[in-house]
Formats: C-alpha cells, sequence, structure tokens
C-alpha cells in the first residue's frame, strides 16, 4: 500500500506564523524545487519499505520526517545521499541526479560522542568539511583558515575552537557536526535525528542553527526526528512514514488522532501536554513516542 488520503498543503506554516522571505519566495511559481522524488519505492530483503513516494521540497522549505522504527526515514535519506539505490522511482536534487559527494547536499547526523581521547581539535573537525572534497592528502588552502573560522562563529563554537574534541559535551561537538555541514553552502540539509542525546538547551541551539541556514540563505531542510516538538514551530510540512504506507501535510493536517489511526490501521491518540504533543498507542513505536526523553533507536530506520 502507499498512502492514505493526504492532507492538503497549507500557505501558512504549522504554528501559524506569517511565512519569512525565504518561504514566501519557495512558493513563487519560478522557484525552482531543490528536491524532486517522484514515484519512489525501496525494498529492504523481500519487505517493502514504502511505495509511490511523490515529495517535491522547495528553497527555504523545513519538512520533518516521522514514524517508527525501521519505517524507512533514515534509508530516505542514504537514498538522496545516492548511497542507497531505489526499487524503482527517481530522485533529482537541484534538477540533477542523485549522486554520492553531491556539494549541494549538507549532512548532519545523529549526536554520537567522541571518544575522550580524541585529539583533534574543534576546528579540525569542521575543517573536515572544508577540505573534505578534495582528493589526496588534506592541504590547508589560503582562505581555508578564515572559512573555518566563520563556520566555528556560525555555530556558535569559536570560543572552544582550539580545545579536544574528545573533551566537549555532545552538544558542543554537534555544533561542529553543523559546522561541517554548512561548508559548502548546501541547498539542502540532510539532518537524521541531530538532536538525540542532547538536553534542552542544546536541542534549542542546534534548531535554531538550522533554522537560520534555511532563513539566510534559503537552504531546504528534510529533518529526520523521533520528537516533533523541539523542532514543532519551525515545520512547514510533515512527511509520515509507516507501515509502508506515508502522508504528508503541515503539521496541523497530520498530527491528529482521525489521521494517524487511518495511517496505521489501529487506534491511535494524539495528545496536547501544554504546548508538547504525545502520541499514544502507536504500534511496534519507541516507547513515549513524541517525547524529548526518548532516546531507544534501536538502529538505523
Amino acid at each position: 500500500m502507499s498512502r492514505p488520503s493526504s492532507p492538503r498543503s497549507a500557505r501558512r506554516s504549522g504554528d501559524g506564523r506569517e511565512p519569512s522571505l525565504p518561504e514566501r519566495a519557495q512558493r513563487d511559481e519560478g522557484a525552482s524545487p531543490v528536491l524532486e522524488i517522484a514515484n519512489a519505492s525501496l525494498h529492504r530483503d523481500d519487505r517493502e519499505l514504502w511505495s509511490g513516494l511523490d515529495l517535491t521540497v522547495q528553497p527555504g522549505e523545513f519538512i520533518a520526517v516521522l514514524g517508527p522504527s525501521g519505517s524507512g526515514k533514515t534509508t530516505l535519506l542514504r537514498s538522496i545521499l545516492g548511497l542507497q539505490p531505489l526499487s524503482s522511482g527517481t530522485i533529482r536534487v537541484a534538477g540533477e541526479p542523485v549522486h554520492r559527494g553531491n556539494s549541494r547536499i549538507g549532512y548532519i547526523p545523529q549526536q554520537r560522542s567522541l571518544a575522550p581521547d580524541t585529539s583533534m581539535r574543534a576546528r579540525d573537525l569542521v575543517a573536515l568539511g572544508v577540505q573534505g572534497s578534495r582528493f589526496g592528502f588534506p592541504i590547508p588552502h589560503r582562505g581555508d583558515r578564515a572559512k573555518v573560522d566563520r563556520l566555528l562563529e556560525a555555530v556558535g563554537a569559536a570560543h572552544y575552537a582550539e580545545r579536544r574534541v574528545g573533551m566537549l559535551s555532545g552538544g558542543e561537538q554537534q555544533r561542529l557536526r553543523v559546522g561541517q555541514a554548512l561548508a559548502d553552502e548546501p541547498s539542502l540539509l540532510l539532518c537524521d535525528e541531530p538532536l538525540s542525546n542532547l538536553d534542552l538547551a542544546n536541542q534549542v541551539g542546534v534548531t535554531d542553527i538550522i533554522d537560520r541556514q534555511r532563513r539566510e540563505r534559503g537552504a531546504a531542510v528534510l529533518f529526520v526526528t523521533h520528537d516533533i516538538n523541539p523542532i514543532l514551530g519551525r515545520v512547514d510540512r510533515i512527511l509520515y512514514i509507516a507501515g509502508g504506507r506515508f502522508l504528508l501535510g503541515t503539521p496541523d493536517e497530520v498530527l491528529q488522532t482521525r489521521v494517524l489511526t487511518e495511517l496505521y490501521g489501529t487506534p491511535v491518540f494524539v495528545l496536547r501536554a501544554g504546548d508538547r504533543l504525545v502520541v499514544v498507542g502507536v504500534p511496534d513505536a519507541e516507547p513515549h513516542h513524541f517525547h524529548d526523553d526518548d532516546h531507544d533507536h534501536g538502529g538505523a530506520a
């Protein structure tokens, strides 16, 4: 099966705010899509992860990708990166077929702490993003240091640029990974659970950096997450994948008891607790789905 009746996309963002300049520009008829996925399907062994997926992402658009473990969220990102071929269908980035090492794409992985004895400095880690597309042994070029300095400043890491990365907190390390991803000024940011294992303050900080990139430079964001709450106010649309089916719409359209019950084919309840959402009854999902204290990921999606 492909998808239930998909909610229609609305012109306002999910939190009801007026669109920013890049968001308004993205909806102009003349805007060229950053990402185009057409009639895509993907199988893992003998299981269909999803099929019939159509998704067009415009500059400056922020799309959250939700769903239980094993639904194919991370695999979708791998396909966009050219690391996992589709079973059928096509993916184009900035009008071109996908391929490995595309400098138009920035990739931010899940936070995983580096070993305490890692001797690399913070600026060295960011420099890998600046020099990583070159062949051979990385030799600093004129202007590289200035570019690294700008990236460190942009992600709020300038004050610990000379410290060893193994001695930094998880949030500090994650800011450096974001700096790596921004090195080529990508038009598409792929974020794979980038807030996992971070405390609330660092979740906000990392999200602010990503959101600023799309607002100031018009970069589109595809953000895989198990917890919508830290990014809910930034999201334009949600792609929800579950059980080989998917739906696409604004947060208000997708995150409803009726809609998710139809998607899963079993009773699922969306509850509001103050300014947070809690989804109850999702089969085969992580406990306390959408809670920011849920760090049980059980492997790649």
